[in-house]
């Protein structure tokens, strides 16, 4: 007799779940990155302490396409394991284009002293909300790659 719940895995388990080294992560220290900017930028060395955490931010956001791109990165594995996705891997790849891009533009227009920092602000937010939804789509996208169907659930 049992007597407490049943424990269902609520993901796939370990053996098709991709290594831990090559789950994505967030790029460099957003956080950071939002509090710099949060300065005012009347402190000083505002322009150089923003960039000194953008600059983490780009590493990380490269490292990432690293990770999931190219013939052995993860998305190869993901379409390999379900072809059925790729679309969703496409947009991901698209989204990559876009958000390095955009870094890039911030980077410059901090480097800019005319750009003021409610644009630079303005661009942040942007770049920081195009992250959000990226992390969610490929979250989404693993899920749906390597979830597990057990079947006669109701």
């Amino acid at each position: 007799m049992v007597t407490g719940p049943i424990q269902q895995p609520s993901v796939a388990p370990p053996a098709v779940r991709p290594p831990a080294a090559r789950r994505p992560s967030p790029p460099g220290d957003l956080p950071a990155l939002v509090r710099a900017l949060a300065v005012p930028p009347g402190e000083p060395r505002w322009r150089e302490r923003v960039v000194r955490h953008l600059t983490p931010v780009r590493r990380g956001f490269a490292e990432h396409v690293r990770i999931t791109e190219g013939p052995a990165g993860l998305y190869a594995e993901v379409l390999a394991q379900a072809p059925r996705l790729h679309r969703g891997v496409r947009l991901l790849t698209r989204e990559h284009a876009a958000i390095v891009a955009a870094l890039a533009d911030l980077q410059r227009a901090v480097e800019r002293p005319g750009v003021c920092a409610e644009e630079l602000r303005r661009r942040t937010d942007d770049l920081l909300r195009a992250l959000s939804r990226h992390r969610q789509r490929g979250a989404d996208l693993l899920w749906q790659a390597y979830q597990t169907d057990l079947g006669g659930e109701t």
